[in-house]
């Protein structure tokens, strides 16, 4: 079929799986990403494809040429902010994208103005002592204000085989574990990419998952004309 001039065929085709009416709700929803190694690029593609729009991405590392077996990077991005390069290979997805990108090192200083705004946030560190401080500055904010909804972390996800074994574990409401919770990255059990794409997939779905059936939280906000930040 003939493309329409002006039109994103990408999302029309959305609206033909979803309907125009979870589209929007969709399009509203801020996601914040902490990361964008493995877990966080590989995320953010599975969001974007699912018909999420408003992303914000938070790394403060650049594209290295081991990040490739893993991490949704190309070689011509080598030595690019990951963030930047993220978004330039988003936007090839869905050229109505909105992310944006923040070149920073997540920490008590700044979790609020970074993802105090944000409805879902998805925690995607290589260190274990990082995302359990990501926890804590989460749970902190709950208890002041009720977003973001909901805090997906990433635990085990290192290694090949017994991928069965990463699964998604609710822990609260608006918490949940995906992993195996025991496979650290070490000498013996490396990144790789079918076990961080698992995990990042997981992720992916149980935001979709929790979007969908709380969607009446941004239908009740959706209003025609699209806003943007």
């Amino acid at each position: 079929m003939p493309k329409a001039e002006g039109a994103n065929t990408f999302e029309v085709e959305l609206v033909n799986l979803w309907g125009e009416e979870f589209c929007r709700v969709l399009r509203k929803v801020r996601i914040g990403l902490a990361g964008a190694g493995g877990l966080g690029s590989n995320c953010a593609a599975h969001l974007v494809r699912s018909g999420f729009r408003r992303l914000r991405v938070v790394d403060f590392d650049c594209v290295s040429f081991a990040n490739l077996n893993r991490q949704f990077y190309f070689q011509e991005q080598v030595g690019m902010e990951k963030v930047y390069a993220l978004r330039e290979n988003l936007l090839r997805i869905n050229p109505a994208l909105e992310l944006e990108p923040v070149v920073a090192r997540v920490g008590p200083d700044n979790f609020r103005p970074l993802f105090g705004d944000c409805d879902i946030l998805v925690e995607a560190f290589d260190d274990a002592g990082e995302k359990q401080a990501l926890t804590r500055l989460f749970f902190a904010v709950r208890a002041e204000h009720p977003r973001p909804y909901l805090l997906v972390v990433a635990s085990g996800i290192a290694g090949w085989g017994e991928n069965d074994a990463i699964r998604c574990r609710k822990v609260q409401d608006c918490f949940y574990l995906v992993g195996d919770e025991k496979t650290a990255v070490d000498k013996e059990h490396p990144p790789l990419a079918p076990r961080v794409n698992v995990a990042a997939a997981k992720q992916a779905d149980l935001v979709l998952d929790f979007v969908y059936r709380n969607r009446h939280l941004w239908a009740e906000k959706a209003v025609a004309k699209e806003q943007h930040w």
